[in-house]
């Protein structure tokens, strides 16, 4: 987990909620049209993505925008209710509200994880099983991230630009946290990614939002072409420099408390290769190095 893969999420989250309220609020196709329409493109691209035998930047980050997207007109759908309001309607339920469901939903998710056995180091996910409930975490963790975002930003009267200071004050404090204590790495990563949503969505609002009401007044519609650009330039760059540099070899995924064998989900080699994401079987790398690498 570098930098450019934080930039790359931010960016990414951040054009799925302008996306979305280009789509939503300025287009008024509404949130629950966008919310269905939305869910099965989020269902097609983590489709393709779970069936990937190696890691493709642009096809990962495309997953990753499109559970912002979705989560956005879906938080929007419960919080502000049927329409495309700007605004808390009378029939959402409100954003403190919808912060507190999507925390419990993501929680439980969280704990049914780790009762499958499957590995929270975002790292070493090499099952379905794994990637699965890793896409679930993912969207329901954005979809909480614009709910509690909208919570900061109206219901404490922060505005756009003082939530997101604030939320990136949180952020600096798990970096120095990751650096400085000992706290479970994914405990801290797990707690920055959620918040890099409601970064993004105080940000997306700097961008987007009129000046009157605090933002910069670029309109979503020139703000999502903006970060559409530089989301593109940088996949670019991520994807050249793991062909350069491709990545690390995976160990077997194996039960997180047995150690049991599990089913992999990717590319399967018995030793070094010349491909990204692949997965190596320890058993067999002493024998296999001594022949060609094979799938």
């Amino acid at each position: 987990m570098t930098a450019l893969f934080w930039a790359l999420k931010i960016i990414a989250v951040t054009l799925g909620e302008t996306a979305s309220d280009q789509f939503a609020i300025e287009l008024k196709i509404g949130y629950a049209t966008c919310a269905v329409a939305f869910f099965i493109f989020f269902a097609t691209v983590a489709f393709f993505q779970m069936r990937a035998k190696r890691f493709h930047p642009s096809l990962f980050w495309t997953v990753i925008f499109s559970t912002s997207i979705v989560g956005t007109s879906i938080s929007d759908l419960m919080d502000r209710g049927i329409g495309y309001s700007g605004t808390v309607t009378h029939n959402g339920i409100g954003y403190g509200a919808g912060a507190i469901i999507l925390t419990s939903l993501l929680a439980i998710i969280f704990v049914a994880w780790w009762r499958t056995g499957q590995t929270y180091d975002v790292e070493k996910i090499a099952t379905r099983k794994g990637e699965g409930l890793y896409w679930m975490a993912i969207l329901v963790s954005n979809t909480l991230g614009t709910a509690s975002g909208d919570w900061l930003a109206h219901s404490t009267g922060l505005g756009f630009r003082n939530a997101f200071f604030v939320i990136a004050g949180v952020m600096l404090l798990l970096l120095a946290a990751h650096y400085l204590t000992r706290i479970n790495s994914m405990v801290l990563f797990w707690l920055a990614f959620v918040l890099t949503r409601p970064l993004s969505a105080a940000a997306g609002d700097s961008i987007t939002k009129p000046v009157s009401q605090g933002g910069l007044g670029l309109g979503t519609l020139w703000g999502s072409v903006t970060l559409a650009a530089l989301l593109v330039v940088l996949i670019a760059y991520q994807t050249w420099k793991i062909r350069r540099h491709p990545l690390d070899l995976l160990p077997a995924p194996a039960h997180r408390l047995t150690g049991e064998p599990q089913r992999p989900n990717g590319q399967v080699v018995l030793a070094y290769g010349p491909h990204p994401d692949q997965i190596l079987r320890p058993h067999h790398a002493g024998a296999a190095a001594r022949r060609p690498a094979s799938t």
